[in-house]
């Protein structure tokens, strides 16, 4: 295999790391609210499972209150060793893992890489399973060959971040979709990595490069198996008193039906159901003029809290310009 060798349906998510001070907040989303399987919790650190994978979502202790690691398995080590000449060729530095970091992320053996916006990008290929039943309020997720989620990140360099998902694993480009907020128009380019219609997207204010977002991520995403997992996770959050960014509604590319929770970080996390999978032969690349076919209204939608929310971006907005991306590329 050389390097010319497209990867494409090799990678996927497959974990996520987010570090926090805000453990029992987290412990309470994660268990209560949507439902995920615990298998570790104590004072520093918390883990939960959503299929046979050990370990899927981490959650340690640090001021980061963000996402700091996003984990990939790759199909094989012949794959791996790919992408290992690909970072070296672009003298993007690897750090192999530790035994105890391994076995925090329940993998065998993983490499690191700095990725786009400072987020560690590990690279896997053996997870560590179990066939011990799972213990959740959903009745499952959607995982398998295209991974656990996906990530939608701002980014003042998009045109570096998409070249680094695209040159190093082969990324395609699924669609595209430009909104206007608040007088500011935001391209999004929406990249597959695999069957899954995206796994990364890459948001960008046109004209002038701003990023209004605090966190590396703006969302990161779970699918859910049925429509009633999908409004009963709903019921819970609201229920435990998590507010929603958006209200449930429909996207136009990819048809998923989804609701946005703020989670106790600050990022968003978008719960779905039903995203198609993208059949590679007769699939066409679309543009769309809005993010939403119905719905995805934000919960508070008074005046005010418009004026308070635009308020927030424009300040974080200005203060990225003053700002550097980090970009391995």
């Amino acid at each position: 295999m050389s390097d010319a060798t497209d990867i494409f349906g090799a990678v996927a998510m497959g974990y996520v790391i987010v570090e926090s001070n805000r453990l029992d907040d987290w412990r309470r989303f994660l268990k209560q609210g949507l439902g995920l399987h615990e298998t570790a919790a104590d004072g520093n650190a918390l883990a939960f499972r959503i299929d046979a994978h050990a370990r899927r979502f981490m959650v340690r202790r640090g001021n980061a209150e963000d996402v700091t690691v996003s984990g990939w398995q790759v199909r094989d080590e012949a794959t791996l060793d790919i992408i290992r000449r690909r970072l070296a060729d672009r003298n993007i530095e690897i750090e192999a893992s530790s035994a105890e970091d391994a076995a925090f992320r329940g993998v065998k053996s993983f490499i690191r890489v700095k990725g786009p916006k400072g987020m560690a990008i590990e690279l896997f290929t053996r997870a560590v399973t179990t066939d011990e039943p799972l213990n959740m309020l959903p009745s499952g997720f959607v995982t398998g060959p295209s991974g656990m989620g996906h990530f939608a990140i701002t980014s003042k360099q998009p045109e570096k971040l998409l070249r680094f998902w695209q040159e190093i694993f082969d990324a395609r480009l699924s669609d595209r979709i430009s909104q206007e907020m608040s007088g500011i128009t935001l391209d999004i380019t929406f990249l597959r990595l695999n069957e899954r219609h995206h796994s990364i997207a890459v948001a960008a204010t046109r004209g002038l490069r701003l990023d209004p977002i605090r966190t590396r991520i703006q969302h990161m995403n779970l699918l859910v198996e049925t429509l009633e997992d999908l409004s009963g996770t709903f019921e819970r959050l609201t229920d435990l008193g998590y507010g929603m960014a958006h209200e449930i509604g429909q996207h136009p590319n990819d048809r998923e039906v989804s609701f946005y929770v703020l989670t106790p970080s600050g990022f968003e996390l978008e719960l779905g159901w039903n995203a198609l999978r993208v059949e590679e032969a007769g699939w066409k690349q679309g543009y769309y003029n809005a993010i939403s076919v119905w719905g995805h209204k934000p919960e508070k939608n008074t005046p005010l809290d418009k004026f308070l929310l635009n308020l927030g971006n424009f300040r974080r907005g200005i203060r990225s310009l003053f700002a550097t991306e980090y970009s391995p590329l």
